[in-house]
C-alpha cells in the first residue's frame, strides 16, 4: 500500500488528499497541519461565504488572472478547470452560484458548507488528519521519505507539500534544492493620505483606470474610497500585477486615476458643452458625470481653483482643463500599503521551472509534489487563487494515484 503523506490542512491539501483517494482507494493517506484547525483561508475567504472560484469559462482568458503562473496554468486548466469545479462540488452536494461580478459561492451562502464536504469526505474516506503538527524537515531515507515532526516521525512513499505561504516550508524546501522566489506581499489597498478623499470612506466609481506613474502598470474596474485610501477591483488588480514593482519601490509611488475611464479631451468637451448650456448653474452643486457622486465632485471641483458659488458662465480655460485633469488625471501619494481584509496573499514561492505541471511534481526529486499557493502563482482577487487550488490539487491527485 502506498503511503502519502501532505502537508498543509489547507483547500490545496483536501482536495489532492480527496481526489488522490478516490481515484485509488488502497492508497493511505495522511494530513499534517500545524495549526489547531484546518481549512481556515476556506473559512474566512469571501467574508465567510467562501469565494470558491470564478465564473471564467476559457482555460487562456483563465490564466490572464494570474500574474505569476499563466503560462504554466494553461495545461491545467484544459485538464480541470471552472466547469470541473462547479461540476466537482455539485455531485458532493453543494450546488454553487455566479454572482453579478462573476464570483461563485455555495448556493448556501456559508464557507461551512465547503468546510464539511471535505470533511466528510475526509472522514468517509478515512483519510487521516493531525493538527498541531508542524513539519520540522523532510528527507529521503533508503528510498523513503521522512517526515520529522515535534511528536513523531512519518514515513512515505511520496510527500505532497501543501503548505501555503509559508516562510518555514519554503525554506524546508531550500534544504531539498529548490529554489525559493522571494516572497513579497500581493492583493493590497493602497495607503493614500490625500484631502481630496478625506472622509469620504465607501464612495466608490464602477469604471476607473488606475496606472502606477513611471511604469507600463495599468489596471481598469470599480474604485473604492476606503478611511486608508484606495481599494476595489482596479486597485487590487494593479497591486497583483505590481506586486514586484511596488515591493522595490518600498511602497511609496504615485497613482493617476482615471474616475471616468475616458480621456481628457472627450471629458474638457463636456464640461465646455455645459458652460455653454447651463451657464447660470452653479458648478459645484451637480456633476455632469453620473458616475461621480456629489461629495466626490465637489472635492474635485475645489481642487482645480473652482470657487463655492462660482457659475459655469465664470469658468475660464484654466480653470476648464484643471478640472478635466482633476477627472481623468488625477495623482495621487501612495505611501504604504494594507492587507486586502484577511486575503493575504503573496508573490513567491517554489520556482516554476523546478515544477513538472503535467503532475505538479518537483523536477529535482521523484514522489515530491507541489500544490496551491506554496507555488511561486497567485491571482488577483475573485477566486482565482482557490481555483490554481483545486486544478493543482486534481492532478496531483492523479498521479498520486498511479500504482
Amino acid at each position: 500500500m502506498n503511503k502519502i503523506i501532505i502537508i498543509g490542512g489547507g483547500a490545496a491539501g483536501y482536495f489532492t488528499a480527496i481526489n488522490a483517494k478516490e481515484n485509488n482507494p488502497d492508497l493511505d493517506i495522511i494530513i499534517l497541519e500545524k495549526g489547531n484547525d484546518v481549512l481556515q483561508k476556506v473559512r474566512i475567504s469571501g467574508g465567510g461565504r467562501c469565494n470558491v472560484t470564478h465564473a471564467c469559462f476559457t482555460p487562456k482568458e483563465l490564466c490572464e488572472f494570474y500574474p505569476r503562473g499563466e503560462k504554466e496554468l494553461l495545461g491545467p486548466f484544459h485538464q480541470f478547470m471552472t466547469g470541473d469545479t462547479f461540476e466537482w462540488f455539485e455531485n458532493r452536494g453543494v450546488p454553487l452560484k455566479i454572482e453579478d461580478d462573476n464570483r461563485v459561492f455555495p448556493e448556501a451562502n456559508t464557507s461551512q458548507a465547503i468546510i464539511d464536504c471535505f470533511q466528510n469526505a475526509v472522514d468517509n474516506l478515512g483519510i487521516k488528519v493531525f493538527t498541531n503538527c508542524g513539519v520540522n524537515s523532510v528527507y529521503q531515507q533508503e528510498n523513503k521519505w521522512v517526515i520529522n515532526t515535534k511528536e513523531k516521525n512519518f514515513e512515505a512513499d511520496k510527500v505532497v507539500i501543501a503548505a501555503g505561504s509559508s516562510k518555514r516550508i519554503w525554506e524546508l524546501c531550500e534544504t531539498l534544492d529548490h529554489s525559493i522566489i522571494e516572497p513579497v506581499p500581493s492583493l493590497f489597498t493602497f495607503n493614500i493620505n490625500d484631502k481630496r478623499l478625506v472622509d469620504l470612506l465607501g464612495i466608490s466609481v464602477p469604471s476607473a483606470t488606475v496606472k502606477i506613474v513611471g511604469t507600463k502598470l495599468e489596471a481598469s474596474g470599480p474604485l473604492l474610497i476606503t478611511h486608508w485610501g484606495m481599494s476595489g477591483p482596479a486597485v487590487l488588480k494593479l497591486s497583483a500585477f505590481g506586486a514586484r514593482i511596488l515591493a522595490d519601490k518600498k511602497y511609496q509611488y504615485n497613482v493617476e486615476v482615471n474616475w471616468l475611464s475616458r480621456p481628457t479631451e472627450k471629458v474638457l468637451n463636456v464640461l465646455l458643452n455645459l458652460k455653454k448650456k447651463e451657464p447660470r448653474k452653479t458648478v459645484i452643486l451637480k456633476s455632469p458625470f453620473t458616475e461621480i457622486s456629489k461629495r466626490l465632485w465637489e472635492r474635485f471641483v475645489l481642487a482645480s481653483d473652482i470657487r463655492v458659488g462660482q457659475n459655469w458662465a465664470d469658468l475660464n480655460s484654466a480653470q476648464l482643463e484643471n478640472l478635466a485633469n482633476q477627472l481623468t488625471k488625477g495623482v495621487f501619494n501612495a505611501n504604504g500599503r494594507t492587507t486586502f481584509k484577511d486575503e493575504f496573499v503573496t508573490a513567491g514561492g517554489i520556482d516554476l521551472k523546478e515544477i513538472d505541471f503535467k503532475r505538479f511534481e518537483s523536477r529535482k526529486h521523484t514522489n515530491l509534489f507541489f500544490v496551491g499557493e506554496v507555488l511561486n502563482i497567485d491571482a488577483v482577487t475573485g477566486g482565482f487563487n482557490f481555483q490554481n487550488a483545486w486544478t493543482s490539487g486534481f492532478i496531483c491527485a492523479k498521479a498520486l494515484a498511479e500504482e
